[in-house]
């Protein structure tokens, strides 16, 4: 009723009040009202007319609301900003979800659950499963937290590799249920969270509700499932904190977390090895550095760098205490790809049965890194370069904001167990970034050809 009265400024209510209701009629609304001395609801073939639009439109909301309430289940979520509904179930939206899983490789393929699919890593991760014929299917809150047209752009992305993408949120037990039934997922890919260290101060409670209880979700659901999936999902290197030994090692203390941010993935690699201890979940959990390169977030350093310089705008760049230099472990996407599949390859199967576990299961933890940490200082030369513009910095001390200044990843245990091998210097990762970027924000095309001929003369910085 309420869309009526918001449309034609009453609703049925109210006109049902004044027809039936005598003394309450008013005069100047003669023509749509019965009046008893009239023995006529209508003096004129319009308000005829209208009355029977009116009267079509209620018929339709009643039909649209019954038939919703009865065909298809209902999923609720929230982004950090506002919340929506979501619609799943029914044989049209199984049909897809069985065609992304369906596996075209005979031999040792597998079918992953991806959360996060639209994200950065998780479009790539997906994308490339699906080019060596294994099934997937993507599950994404599609939540505001940075441009949700870049998502989008990643969803297209995605459909056109056969990817099928369901939009709800990892907390929605229902929904995760929905899909465990319709499908006998071999592995899950968790790279659903919360990202970002600075955010944490705007916006806490969205890391817990994320990065812990939607962790959570996901085990629940894995350790409850018929069989049971192997779980690969995604820490982080902020795990290592305020840790002054480097490069880091997995076997180095993760208990001084400088953000809350890493706190949330520092407590679920301990909440991964509860359901691996009682229920006999498979879990690998891996420690990302610094991950670069097209389709990229835009609240990374990198990326907006890039945005500023062309805009001619000043970029900050900070410094550790006394002056000292802030260097990061950038790792190219496509390695950092490479080291996923390999953890999902290597994955052993989980053990447990019934939501019971029979035997003891695999649980590990890997940095995926590029082992050449660059200071932030040459990142920004390497972009200069390749924009062909000098960039405006300005050098700021660097806040308390849960950053840390120094990120250098031992890799040695994933190159031992996953054939993890890095291959991407800073440079030709950047270029390749900064390609993409011009294409998809449509830059002029003469523009583009001068900085990629630019580019195949640049030299390398780093």
């Amino acid at each position: 009723m309420s869309q009526l009265k918001d449309v034609f400024g009453f609703s049925f209510g109210d006109a049902a009040e004044s027809v039936c209701v005598p003394g309450k009629l008013k005069s100047e609304k003669g023509p749509l009202y019965y009046h008893p001395s009239r023995q006529s609801f209508l003096r004129s073939p319009l308000s005829k007319l209208l009355v029977w639009i009116l009267f079509l439109l209620f018929v339709v909301l009643l039909f649209r609301h019954f038939s919703r309430s009865a065909s298809v289940s209902m999923a609720s979520f929230s982004s950090n900003s506002h919340s929506r509904v979501i619609r799943y179930g029914g044989s049209g939206w199984e049909k897809k979800v069985r065609k992304s899983a369906h596996i075209r490789r005979e031999l040792d393929g597998i079918s992953v659950l991806v959360t996060g699919a639209a994200g950065f890593v998780g479009t790539h991760c997906s994308i490339a499963l699906k080019k060596r014929g294994d099934g997937v299917v993507g599950l994404d809150s599609f939540n505001d937290y940075y441009d949700p047209g870049l998502k989008q752009a990643r969803r297209n992305l995605l459909e056109r590799s056969g990817v099928f993408i369901v939009e709800g949120d990892i907390n929605d037990q229902e929904l995760l249920q929905n899909l465990f039934d319709v499908i006998a997922f071999t592995h899950v890919l968790h790279l659903a969270a919360q990202a970002g260290v600075r955010y944490a101060m705007k916006n806490p409670k969205s890391y817990v509700h994320s990065n812990v209880a939607g962790l959570i979700s996901i085990f629940e659901a894995a350790k409850s499932a018929s069989p049971q999936p192997a779980i690969v999902w995604a820490s982080s290197s902020s795990v290592y904190g305020l840790n002054k030994k480097t490069p880091f090692s997995e076997f180095d203390r993760t208990d001084r977390p400088a953000s809350l941010y890493a706190a949330t993935k520092k407590a679920g690699e301990e909440i991964a090895h509860v359901y691996n201890n009682i229920y006999g979940l498979s879990i690998t959990g891996l420690r990302f550095f610094t991950v670069y390169g097209p389709w990229g977030r835009p609240d990374m350093a990198y990326f907006f760098f890039t945005r500023d310089i062309l805009r001619r705008k000043p970029i900050t760049i900070f410094e550790g205490p006394n002056h000292s230099t802030v260097a990061r472990d950038f790792t190219y996407i496509d390695d950092v790809v490479s080291g996923c599949l390999g953890a999902l390859d290597t994955a052993e199967k989980s053990t447990g049965k019934n939501g019971k576990k029979q035997e003891p299961a695999q649980l590990r933890v890997f940095n995926l890194g590029n082992t050449s940490p660059v200071p932030v200082s040459d990142l920004v030369g390497i972009l200069e370069s390749l924009l062909m513009v000098k960039a405006d910095r300005k050098l700021m001390k660097m806040p308390r904001n849960g950053d840390v200044p120094y990120t250098h990843a031992n890799i040695s245990l994933a190159r031992t167990e996953l054939g993890y091998n890095p291959t991407t210097d800073l440079h030709t990762g950047l270029k390749k970034f900064v390609r993409w970027y011009l294409e998809y924000y449509s830059f002029p095309k003469a523009f583009q050809k001068k900085i990629k001929r630019n580019s195949r003369g640049s030299k390398k910085t780093n």
